[in-house]
């Protein structure tokens, strides 16, 4: 069971081939039409929209510290309250390239926005895995 980025770490680290993690950034938002009760609940910190805001591509060994992606995130200027992660297999011993990357992150940012969540690993902004509901 992944609870955490170090265990997400780890499990990729254990692959037979090695991994690229693709990470999708999201900031809540309150959708234009939201009601009284779903604006009191957001201004509580529930509920909303999940917005991706930034996506980037990564080899485990360039983000093996939670804390050092979130201060690289911090630099795009953009806040985020979630971030989902995936994981891309290589082949023959070799890791996917970022160009290889593309079109799946380009497709995760794409599912994220139509709240297609299931296949990825929702972190907060500690590293800890969140359920969402």
């Amino acid at each position: 069971m992944i609870s955490s980025y170090s265990d997400l770490l780890k499990a990729a680290q254990a692959e037979s081939e090695p991994q690229r993690l693709l990470f999708v950034f999201c900031r809540a938002e309150l959708p234009d039409d939201a009601s009284a009760a779903e604006k009191a609940a957001f201004a509580k910190g529930e509920g909303g929209a999940l917005t991706p805001v930034v996506c980037v591509d990564k080899m485990p060994d360039e983000v093996s510290d939670f804390q050092a992606l979130v201060e690289e995130s911090r630099q795009t200027g953009q806040a985020w309250q979630v971030v989902f992660v995936a994981a891309m297999s290589g082949r023959g011993g070799m890791a996917p390239s970022s160009d290889e990357a593309q079109q799946p992150l380009t497709m995760m940012v794409e599912s994220v926005r139509l709240g297609h969540i299931g296949n990825y690993l929702p972190l907060d902004r500690e590293g800890q895995a969140v359920a969402l509901g």
